[in-house]
């Protein structure tokens, strides 16, 4: 099988920086972690949080630490450095070898979406965000590896788009539409479509920082020798 990894991200609209950070992390016993943050507010000081807030969970990742851990240690720091007064949600989605599961760990008021050939999850279960409750829990799901199986999570810019113009959020339905009418080795394409949804419905002014994430296990892996490729477009 094959990993394929979609990232989608834009500022809101008329702000020079973007509150949500993404990366993805290379984990040392094998498999790819992608990790999404959405700063508290908007412009610098959220960007300065949710940059901080991946660029901490990408080094830990790195080190061995495992999902739950790390967001714990990054919302611990958080909660000390800002004095609980800043908060920050923060998901990450693992293809982990080592166990051979997909791995999600969720402080996010938004759901992550699961499809694989046999069946369709949502978790969209309540859950704090870390940097402001003392005794934080991320929620984590561990999904055993299937061929087809996609991941899809997002920020609060995808969900509430539409709010401010037109008075109604996005339509959940119609992201799960995307993502059912596509297959996992479509991650980018599915990220690029959900994040074109929210965009048409703010009139092409994105009223809050989007991101969205998209992991899927594609069958057949490329024939050998095996080359990973990663394609970024960063506007400025």
């Amino acid at each position: 099988m094959e990993v394929k990894i979609g990232l989608a991200k834009t500022t809101k609209y008329a702000m020079s920086h973007c509150g949500d950070s993404c990366d993805i992390a290379e984990r040392p016993h094998g498999g790819i972690s992608a990790i999404i943050a959405d700063g508290q507010g908007n412009g610098l000081a959220a960007h300065h949080t949710s940059s901080w807030v991946v660029n901490k969970a990408v080094s830990l990742i790195s080190d061995g630490a495992r999902d739950g851990a790390v967001a714990r240690a990054v919302h611990d720091y958080l909660y000390a450095m800002k004095d609980k007064k800043v908060s920050c949600t923060l998901t990450m989605v693992s293809a982990d070898f080592e166990t051979e599961t997909m791995v999600i760990s969720r402080n996010s008021n938004c759901p992550v979406i699961v499809k694989t050939e046999d069946y369709e999850t949502v978790y969209d279960e309540d859950v704090n965000p870390i940097g402001v409750h003392r005794h934080m829990k991320p929620l984590i799901y561990e999904l055993p590896f299937s061929p087809g199986m996609m991941v899809v999570s997002y920020t609060d810019g995808i969900s509430h788009a539409g709010k401010k113009r037109m008075g109604k959020e996005a339509d959940f339905e119609k992201i799960m539409a995307i993502v059912r009418d596509n297959k996992a080795e479509d991650a980018g394409f599915i990220a690029r479509s959900i994040m074109e949804y929210a965009l048409s419905l703010d009139n092409e002014q994105a009223s809050d920082d989007m991101t969205v994430v998209v992991m899927g296990l594609a069958e057949g892996g490329r024939p050998s020798p095996n080359i990973e490729q990663i394609e970024v477009s960063y506007p400025f």
